[in-house]
């Protein structure tokens, strides 16, 4: 497939610049895929969609404050952005500007944090040894990062985290759960519907863009995943009892359609580059509720697998002239 197939025209000021409240107070669009018929709803209406018995599944990672400020012994302002964790103290991370940064060269952040570039991987990227072995040392001096998009320099950092994140680990949101209260799943959960946790920590592979118009020869970046044995038997209960298993967001589909390609097991642990785009198999996921995505970005790909890409060019094309917030902060569907 061509790249230019997932393009669509998308007015800058759809792109949502803060997010809803109360959280599911944002819009959703029913998106069905057998009928082809589209709803305009609330998203706290969801629970009229989701029946007892059927699986939800949330993604429970939570975004590290991995972007730090500092300056070269120079006195040069230079950006760390944390990517992953290599050990105890030792990073996998951005650097800004990258050419000044070499190895050897030394950082200085705030209350006494300093930092040593100690390699250089083959993206590009660098390996960055800190003086602490504390990751809340780490964090307590950076911020979480928002996405490039987000303009709004007055965003409460905490409305970027679900309200089940807990596995510290992620650079970027799992942003469908952001439109889930404490509230809502309580509703949910009295009227019948399990809920299941998976970690996928999401990482900036999330924001690059698709560079090459074959998009068979994109490549994801590798990111980890855990899915317990819980998680696993309740997949299977849920299935045996034909009911649903809705994936809240588009980590939760990569993460549960990786296992399903491999060796059956108790529980799962390990890395996925999984890239989804039409056509695919869908072996687990029934359902799934995601946001608006970024044009030609693998996101975008994906739901276009799931829902078939002309039903979500029309829903797409809909979402525009009605007005809906996009991306991060904005409105959500649901796709049955």
């Amino acid at each position: 497939m061509r790249l230019e197939e997932f393009d669509y025209h998308l007015p800058k000021e759809l792109i949502a610049q803060k997010p809803a409240e109360p959280r599911d107070s944002s819009r959703l669009m029913i998106i069905n895929r057998k009928t082809g018929e589209i709803e305009h709803r609330i998203f706290r209406d969801i629970i009229e969609y989701i029946n007892e018995g059927d699986l939800l599944v949330l993604n429970t990672t939570k975004v590290i404050p991995a972007r730090l400020l500092g300056r070269k012994t120079t006195g040069a302002k230079v950006e760390v952005f944390l990517l992953e964790k290599v050990a105890d103290g030792v990073w996998k991370c951005l650097v800004k500007p990258g050419s000044k940064l070499k190895p050897g060269a030394e950082v200085v952040f705030k209350e006494g944090l300093k930092a040593k570039i100690v390699g250089r991987y083959p993206d590009g990227t660098r390996m960055v040894e800190f003086n602490t072995k504390d990751d809340g040392e780490i964090f307590s001096r950076g911020e979480v990062p928002l996405p490039p998009y987000i303009e709004n320099p007055d965003v409460d950092p905490s409305r970027y985290q679900t309200v089940f994140a807990k596995e510290e680990g992620a650079v970027a949101a799992p942003t469908a759960g952001l439109h889930f209260t404490q509230d809502l799943i309580k509703k949910l959960k009295e009227k019948g519907v399990n809920f299941a946790e998976v970690v996928l920590h999401v990482g900036l592979g999330t924001f690059r863009p698709v560079k090459v118009e074959s998009i068979e020869e994109h490549k994801m970046e590798e990111e980890f995943y855990r899915v317990s044995k819980e998680t696993v038997k309740l997949i299977e209960d849920t299935k045996k009892r034909g009911k649903r298993v809705i994936a809240v967001g588009t980590t939760v589909v990569r993460t549960l359609e990786t296992i399903a390609r491999l060796p059956k097991s108790e529980g799962y642990s390990g890395r996925t580059n999984l890239f989804i785009y039409p056509p695919f198999e869908f072996k687990v996921v029934d359902a799934l509720i995601t946001n608006f995505h970024l044009p030609k970005s693998t996101l975008l790909m994906l739901v276009s697998a799931f829902a078939g890409l002309d039903l979500i060019k029309k829903a797409y094309k809909i979402a525009v002239e009605e007005k809906y917030r996009f991306f991060s902060f904005g409105d959500a569907c649901f796709i049955i």
